[in-house]
């Protein structure tokens, strides 16, 4: 419509906006990594488009081919989709790795080896991966293993082997393992990019397994903030009701040890072997322990029973490797029990007790049988696992713990 001269021409919103909006091809919206360099796959991760090169995905539609508007891919499409950052389930790359239980030693093998495609963390469209091992359920903090950090890779390569000592049937049938990936930054907090969850049970005794597993992300827990005060307080109730249902024979594990029991013939005693200790819980600030081990036969009259290794500082899996001997004959040796207790050493106030546990006649389980094959096999060594518990022994808590 015109107007007349000196006339001045008003225009409704309706038509300012449809004057304003200029149709043309609709790009896609654009991601924070779309702003980061891309490197196509190559021999070393290079080698596809340059740096100064935008993504092939964010070209406008009516330049696109035919088939990329159809939704098809080429065959050269399928070859980058590992090294392309997107919301499917690839977007965080894959984790190469070996797993192997040794039931004879009660270990078990973790072969970290490689991981490709990974999604970029850093500022240069990289990152500085590390893997990182925890046992669920358990004190993470116990059980964590970690490998070495690769620098500036997004296929990183670390062939290392992580193992876990202390391992018995049990924790196989239900223990979780979690592997996790992560890239450290040395000005701030490192970032978790994906994680997998292995159940032991998938595993065979002395069999390797290999895996080849897409990594995931984390999985949020509900926050106990987040819960109302009725629903916490119904929660605790219904916990305590099932821990006295259980009765006292739930107790809480506190790690494991590893001791050997051999009765000596010719020197006519009993040699005790504290080799080493594995997943202790944390009773320092820190999130560590500073453990040593005591041992005591009992029933102990004169009070002259008690051994003492050394103090390991900072750790939660020390290697101790000492012997204590007990003169005795083997008659009198089978009215005995052995207690074995941890403690954490504290300077200037009373050391923490971390677990313990008892090896005679009124034992139950693996510690039994330990005891009983040692008096019924003299001269042999046996080294045997046994799982800390928090129940004090009553002759412990009534000595000091110095």
């Amino acid at each position: 419509m015109r107007g007349r001269r000196g006339d001045r021409m008003t225009i409704s919103i309706q038509e300012h906006m449809a004057i304003n909006v200029c149709p043309g091809p609709i790009r896609p919206i654009r991601q924070i990594s779309d702003y980061f360099p891309r490197l196509g796959p190559g021999p070393e991760g290079g080698g596809g488009g340059g740096r100064g090169e935008a993504p092939a995905h964010l070209a406008p539609l009516a330049l696109a081919p035919p088939a990329a508007l159809l939704g098809a891919t080429t065959p050269e499409d399928g070859a980058e989709v590992d090294s392309y950052d997107s919301d499917d389930a690839t977007a965080l790359g894959t984790l190469e790795f070996d797993l192997l239980y040794d039931q004879a030693s009660c270990t078990l093998h973790c072969r970290i080896l490689r991981a490709k495609g990974l999604k970029p963390m850093d500022f240069n469209g990289l990152a500085d991966p590390y893997v990182k091992l925890h046992l669920l359920p358990g004190a993470c903090k116990a059980n964590k293993l970690k490998t070495k950090t690769q620098r500036n890779t997004l296929n990183p390569v670390w062939n290392e082997d992580l193992t876990y000592s202390g391992i018995t049937d049990d924790d196989i049938t239900h223990k979780v393992l979690r592997i996790s990936v992560c890239d450290e930054d040395k000005l701030s907090h490192n970032e978790f990019i994906g994680e997998i969850r292995v159940p032991l049970r998938r595993l065979k005794p002395s069999q390797k397994k290999h895996f080849n597993i897409c990594l995931e992300r984390q999985v949020p827990l509900a926050s106990p903030s987040s819960m109302s005060a009725a629903l916490r307080g119904i929660s605790c109730y219904l916990k305590e009701i099932e821990q006295a249902e259980q009765g006292p024979g739930l107790l809480e594990e506190r790690g494991r040890i590893l001791l050997s029991l051999s009765y000596s013939s010719r020197r006519r005693g009993l040699l005790v072997g504290v080799i080493r200790c594995a997943h202790l819980a944390a009773m320092d600030v820190n999130g560590y322990s500073d453990p040593y081990v005591k041992t005591y036969l009992r029933p102990d009259v004169d009070k002259k029973s008690k051994h003492k290794t050394c103090v390991k500082k900072k750790t939660l899996n020390p290697e101790f490797n000492e012997e204590f001997f007990y003169e005795m004959e083997l008659s009198i040796l089978a009215t005995k029990t052995l207690e074995v207790t941890v403690w954490d050493y504290d300077i200037g106030k009373s050391n923490d007790f971390i677990g313990g546990v008892s090896l005679g006649p009124g034992s139950r389980g693996e510690a039994r049988k330990h005891w009983s094959d040692c008096l019924q096999q003299p001269d042999a060594v046996l080294e045997r696992w046994h799982t800390l518990t928090s129940e004090l022994p009553p002759a412990a808590s009534a000595l000091p713990s110095a």
